[in-house]
């Protein structure tokens, strides 16, 4: 099994710890992993802003760096959705159909592709569990309260198996945080009020620590938490997976 690691442009940029936890991950897993460094963007930004067509070129690119391994495995279940739902605007080739096929945001891969629920982490804290829209609505990282199915949490199936870690229920699981990729800036009132409901939430049901399958989520909330002195921290369920304590 040969595996793309796509590590996505803002975590290269801002968050370069998750990348790394990622990639100690999958090592730890025996997977043979790979970074080709030709990536970029996957093209989201442009897509999200209304000018799609003007990310073809980024898209080609994503299936020229990737189109030769067998998983493409992300630390953000937008990338992953955005490849596999939006790569539709460049010719459906087989390449194409290929990497849309197999890219996977890294809890989903590590739970339903290597069949690993216990990866020998500790960490004793009160975590909360922000699950990011692309992730739950598109990829069905987990179940919606909307739908009248069982309840089911891949993040949350992981973090279950971490040595003291206690899972802290919040009201309001499946709501927007209010990031929302350039929603943030268009409609910015709306977003920061959305946040705050977001981590007053959190605080409400004890928790100490947030955790999401997508740093940009972690990033509004980390801005609102520090601006506004907050005692909560984030950290990607990366990092916590990864972690020794």
């Amino acid at each position: 099994m040969k595996v793309g690691l796509f590590i996505p442009c803002y975590i290269n940029q801002l968050y370069p710890q998750v990348g790394i936890a990622t990639l100690e991950l999958l090592e730890k897993l025996k997977v043979n992993v790979s970074y080709p460094s030709g990536q970029t963007c996957c093209g989201q930004p442009m897509a999200n802003s209304g000018y799609e067509y003007e990310s073809v070129g980024a898209c080609n690119n994503f299936v020229e760096n990737f189109k030769d391994f067998d998983y493409i495995v992300t630390p953000s279940g937008s990338c992953a959705y955005h490849v596999k739902k939006h790569y539709n605007i460049i010719p459906q080739t087989d390449e194409v159909t290929k990497v849309r096929n197999n890219v996977y945001e890294l809890c989903d891969f590590i739970l339903n592709v290597l069949k690993v629920k216990n990866l020998g982490a500790s960490f004793p804290h009160k975590v909360g569990v922000h699950k990011s829209c692309h992730g739950l609505r598109g990829l069905r990282l987990g179940s919606c309260s909307e739908l009248a199915i069982d309840s089911y949490s891949y993040i949350e199936e992981l973090l279950s198996e971490v040595k003291g870690l206690e899972l802290m229920p919040v009201k309001r699981s499946d709501e927007c945080c209010g990031f929302g990729g350039t929603f943030a800036v268009t409609e910015e009132a709306v977003s920061v009020k959305m946040g705050k409901d977001k981590v007053q939430d959190h605080l409400e049901s004890g928790v100490e620590v947030i955790t999401a399958t997508d740093t940009s989520c972690l990033m509004h909330l980390e801005g609102l938490i520090n601006r506004n002195k907050k005692p909560l921290k984030v950290l990607h369920v990366a990092e916590i997976l990864n972690s020794q304590m």
